[in-house]
């Protein structure tokens, strides 16, 4: 369900990887009997059909029954703890001009990516909550 890389891909205003992440999702929060049910019908092609129409915007996220919610919420939460520090710490360091031109322009963009995700994925935790 989730791609080589076991990881799915959040865009400012949508889930770029919609199709895996509402697939996993589903999965994820039926109970062991409703999965069984759905693999013996051979569910998986019927809902990909269906699936594709749909967009997994920021505010369909914000409209995930609560089981789903509650697990994609713990889900970016330990994501934003596999970081060593926190958005405001990032935030501190980009706007102390002399400590980000102490960085080498690797590490300079390296804060702009990790401030960008960390932005993302508080965003979600906002929606989700």
């Amino acid at each position: 369900m989730v791609g080589e890389e076991g990881a799915f891909v959040l865009g400012w205003d949508e889930v770029l990887t919609e199709e895996e992440l509402s697939m996993t999702l589903k999965v994820l929060c039926m109970s062991e009997e409703e999965f069984k049910e759905y693999k013996e019908q051979a569910g998986w092609e019927e809902d990909s059909e269906g699936e594709e129409s749909s967009t997994l915007s920021n505010e369909a996220l914000s409209r995930l029954q609560a089981p789903c919610k509650k697990l994609l919420y713990d889900s970016v939460l330990l994501t934003l703890q596999s970081y060593r520090s926190d958005l405001k710490a990032e935030q501190e360091v980009l706007d102390n001009r002399e400590a980000f031109e102490k960085l080498s322009r690797r590490e300079q963009q390296a804060l702009h990516v990790r401030y960008g995700q960390k932005r993302i994925l508080h965003r979600l935790l906002e929606l989700l909550g």
